[in-house]
């Protein structure tokens, strides 16, 4: 498997996806790279109040690569979203991703707008935000999530993505796909994959029932051969409940090193 691989950690509050908490941050960047993994996203609601200079001698100090930064808990906490018909509300989401950006090019990590996109606000304001967001520096990258239609009723598919991204016309705007939501909306989670081709920027894992890799019943198999069918140049992060326990979540590289990297079989795991 050539491609790296990383952990979420978070850094200002606790998420969903990660077997960290109440862990700091920098014990968990230790664990992640106990746990074998070369890389680690980190889930940023403000990156005015981080700083970088520590984080970058603690990546160097533990060897670890920052593949990424997760931006939806400022959905979540502060109801910031980029199709806002609210234009303060608007604006504020551009001057957030655009944070991220800052924070993010120095590492050559990319920026995801997932949650903070907003469930269910204005397309051509979406449009327009990010269009802010890509020409503030045309060097930071930005990848465009595709949410399942529980989640987000704008940008489902990663053909959707892929027009939003069209219609925006600028390089440094790519997608992320995620196994979890492709799951969910994709007739072919492979070809959404090959659909996505050299646009795809970052990749997230999850099984089926968003548990970690191996749990469920995703056809990883399909990921694995369509990323090099397309010549995937980036990185993959497990983004998936820490179930069914902390240690499985840790344990996700040797259970995608062993089961599906070389072309192995879809075995599902038992439950420890």
């Amino acid at each position: 498997m050539s491609w790296p691989l990383g952990l979420i950690v978070p850094l200002q509050d606790k998420t969903p996806f990660s077997p960290f908490v109440p862990t700091e941050w920098q014990d968990a960047l230790e664990r992640v790279k106990d746990a074998g993994y070369d890389a680690v996203e980190l889930a940023i609601i403000d990156p005015s109040q981080v700083d970088r200079e520590e984080m970058v001698e603690v990546l160097q100090s533990k060897g670890l690569r920052l593949l990424s930064l997760t931006t939806g808990q400022a959905a979540a906490k502060e109801g910031l979203s980029l199709s806002s018909p609210d234009e303060k509300v608007r604006q504020q989401a551009v001057a957030r991703i655009q944070a991220h950006m800052r924070f993010a090019k120095p590492f050559g990590a990319v920026v995801i707008v997932g949650s903070l996109r907003g469930a269910d606000g204005d397309m051509k304001a979406l449009v327009e935000s990010l269009r802010e967001c890509a020409a503030y520096d045309n060097e930071a990258r930005i990848a465009l999530e595709p949410l399942n239609r529980y989640e987000s009723r704008l940008v489902n598919t990663a053909v959707e993505a892929l027009s939003i991204v069209n219609r925006v016309g600028v390089e440094n705007l790519g997608l992320l796909l995620d196994t979890f939501h492709a799951n969910i909306e994709e007739r072919d989670i492979g070809q959404a994959f090959r659909d996505a081709g050299d646009r795809l920027l970052h990749v997230h894992l999850a099984d089926s029932n968003r548990w970690s890799p191996g749990y469920g019943h995703l056809p990883f198999d399909q990921v694995w051969t369509a990323l090099a069918a397309i010549d995937y140049g980036g990185g993959l992060a497990v983004e998936a409940f820490p179930l069914p326990s902390a240690e499985a979540l840790l344990a996700s590289l040797a259970t995608i090193k062993t089961r599906w990297s070389k072309g192995g079989s879809y075995v599902v795991q038992d439950t420890p």
